[in-house]
């Protein structure tokens, strides 16, 4: 990424026109091509932008002022900005990021299930997380009160294709015959009606998950840290 803090003035020109006269701003050159003009206000959102694919060519004007031209192959976008005083420039190379990581996802679902399958249904005890198949790994293997075999897909919201995933691992399942029969249970904080109505066709129970109360089990003092 590139970072350069000068005194500009930029001027966008397409489906319409913009011009931010001379001041001080941040211009962020990212590794994807993108092109962001910044103030030191107005929040995340910058004064304006090119998306790429674009093309920044640096060049100057004929009163020798510092020129960058940003344009877009698949348009007539253009943006222009003029330096008149370049403050800061300096490069960083910021690595592959690993992305957001939100409280409450589908890992840390799965450990607090793991901890406690009997808030999926009674007496389910808890027998391997990622269980192994030839299509992927199950989130959970269960044994009900009966020993049954029960496996648990975790989703944070379950859509239709959630189910046809659980279905495809019963199906695979079922073939095993130290297993068979497995049943299958869908938890998720929410579930889709029509992922609802599909699950229960198919005979596989839905739990809608409240993550607060089961961070409420996790006692903190049964923790080394």
């Amino acid at each position: 990424m590139r970072l350069v803090v000068a005194r500009c003035q930029v001027d966008y020109a397409g489906r319409l026109t913009a011009h931010l006269p001379m001041a001080t701003r941040v211009l962020m050159i990212k590794a994807d091509g993108s092109v962001l003009v910044h103030s030191d206000g107005g929040s995340y959102k910058p004064l304006n932008w090119m998306s790429p694919p674009c093309t920044l060519r640096e060049g100057t004007t004929e009163d020798g002022v510092l020129e960058w031209t940003v344009t877009n192959p698949r348009t007539d976008d253009t943006l222009r900005i003029l330096l008149a005083e370049v403050i800061s420039d300096s490069s960083h190379d910021l690595g592959v990021d690993p992305g957001l990581q939100k409280d409450g996802v589908e890992k840390h679902l799965q450990e607090l299930l793991a901890e406690h399958p009997a808030t999926l249904a009674p007496g389910l005890s808890l027998v391997r997380r990622e269980y192994p198949t030839a299509i992927g790994p199950v989130d959970l293997m269960c044994r009900d009160a009966a020993a049954l075999a029960v496996a648990v897909e975790i989703k944070r919201k379950a859509t239709i294709d959630a189910v046809e995933q659980l279905t495809r691992y019963l199906e695979l399942l079922n073939r095993d015959p130290l297993l068979t029969p497995v049943r299958g249970i869908l938890a998720a904080q929410s579930i889709v009606p029509q992922a609802r109505t599909l699950a229960e066709d198919r005979g596989i129970q839905c739990c809608v998950v409240d993550y607060d109360l089961l961070r409420g089990l996790d006692d903190p003092t049964h923790r080394l840290f």
